[in-house]
């Protein structure tokens, strides 16, 4: 039954993502097509073709690698400056060689130039006027934006279902008594807190104290404790200093000396950014923890958007920090460090998560559920802000290139000067090249990682 649930959570992950995907491209084609470029292909996935079907101008189809999908709108770069000169007859009906190969003088120039003609050697006279170089720049900036904000809007709506129904769980420790629930063994950094301990690891202050699950600590360095929160703020302050830790085990007074540790943990203040992204900052450690209870909210739109407002600035600082995340995970797959608990995760990873999730039957159907909504949902929201991004060949850099084209005609017109046309987007490739290159590097580094030292949900 494990197994079939596993299997279960992998099939409705992936097919989900897919269809993410699927909605995504429809979010640039119906638009497109609304303005009257013409689109000519609309694929789900890479490489050889596995079905396809044409209906009208446009070819449907799937294939066979199901990571990530397109579709081909005619004319997504103007023709060169030599061409247009020339006039737009002349561009439409000259050979691609002699359009495009006047002035190569460089690597970077070939490669513009081969785009340019590959781009045009199916462009028809009679295309001239459904362009998408030629489109107003608004309706380029609502076509390219219409792909991610799909993504957003698929998240936000799996975010208020799960919200709404079963609400955002939070565990919070009791305000009362300061009761211990569990101890640690071992100190452990903070990126590697889900492992076990090993034996080179220090051992932690409150096992080495004698404290035990159940003991309720009394007193600090001679102050009396009240309730968590203060013993919270004499440990971090106990900055690897000593500490004689008064406590009561069923009913009996007793005493612990040890030395609190000094450890980067997350904190709200004072706190700097580390190399994996999180916010942490040298504080005293003892390793208890305390016990806890379970707080539901339930919330509508206006929650689920202020949800999502968290979510989506952790997400732009992991999209700082990416490089030096996908970095980790090479030395961890490389054997030199753990992999970081916060290390982004491929498809395959994603995939494997959710199958862990629906059969891990040590958690309420509802709350293995609700986790696999809760991925899907971050994946869309981080895929939509990640496509943001103003690089091509990323949608955020058409809708830069489209941002500029209307600053600078504007200007123009401001300044009484004449027109400057359209942006050429194909002065732009050889980033495109290097941003390509490195989603290509990313993306084989982290599915090699998923399947050597792959990370676990926690649900």
């Amino acid at each position: 039954m494990t197994a079939l649930f596993y299997a279960l959570g992998v099939v409705l992950f992936v097919a989900a993502i897919l269809a993410s995907i699927g909605l995504h491209e429809l979010g640039h084609m119906i638009p497109a097509k609304a303005f009257g470029a013409k689109v000519t292909q609309y694929f789900i996935g890479f490489g050889p073709t596995v079905w396809s079907r044409r209906r009208g101008e446009t070819e449907y189809g799937a294939k066979g690698v199901p990571l990530g999908g397109y579709v081909k709108i005619v004319g997504m770069l103007p023709p060169g400056p030599a061409q247009a000169r020339t006039g737009e007859s002349a561009e439409l009906t000259a050979e691609p060689e002699l359009r495009v190969r006047r002035s190569n003088t460089g690597l970077f120039t070939q490669l513009i130039s081969d785009a340019r003609a590959a781009e045009w050697e199916t462009i028809k006279p009679e295309d001239a006027p459904r362009l998408f170089y030629r489109l107003a720049w608004w309706k380029k900036v609502i076509v390219m934006a219409g792909g991610p904000t799909v993504n957003i809007l698929i998240a936000f709506f799996v975010f208020l279902g799960v919200f709404g129904v079963y609400g955002a769980h939070s565990v919070v420790p009791d305000a009362g008594r300061p009761v211990v629930d569990t101890v640690s063994r071992c100190v452990l950094p903070y990126s590697e807190s889900d492992r076990r301990c090993r034996s080179t690891d220090p051992v932690a202050p409150a096992h080495e104290a004698g404290l035990r699950p159940g003991d309720e600590i009394t007193s600090f360095n001679g102050t009396p404790v009240r309730d968590w929160s203060q013993l919270r703020s004499l440990i971090r302050h106990n900055l690897g200093g000593s500490a004689v830790i008064g406590f009561e085990r069923h009913g009996k007074a007793m005493t612990g000396t040890t030395n609190t540790t000094v450890e980067a943990r997350p904190a709200s203040d004072n706190s700097t950014i580390n190399g994996s992204g999180a916010r942490l900052t040298q504080v005293g450690f003892l390793g208890v923890s305390p016990t806890t209870h379970v707080v539901v909210v339930h919330g509508g739109p206006i929650y689920t958007l202020q949800q999502m407002g968290g979510m989506a600035r952790d997400s732009l600082v992991s999209l700082v920090h990416l490089p030096a995340k996908v970095w980790g995970v090479a030395e961890a797959i490389a054997g030199v460090k753990p992999r970081a608990a916060d290390s982004p995760v491929s498809i395959v990873g994603g995939g494997r998560i959710a199958g862990e999730t629906i059969s891990d039957t040590s958690f309420p159907l509802g709350a293995r559920i609700a986790g696999l909504l809760m991925l899907i949902g971050g994946f869309n929201l981080f895929i939509g802000l990640f496509n943001f991004i103003p690089l091509l060949p990323l949608d955020g850099g058409h809708i830069a290139s489209a941002l500029w084209e209307a600053l600078r005609r504007g200007i123009a017109r401001l300044r009484r000067r004449p027109d400057p046309g359209y942006v050429d987007a194909a002065k732009l490739l050889p980033v495109a090249y290097v941003v390509a290159s490195f989603l290509l590097v990313m993306g084989v580094v982290l599915i090699v990682g998923d399947l050597v030292v792959p990370l676990h949900p926690v649900v």
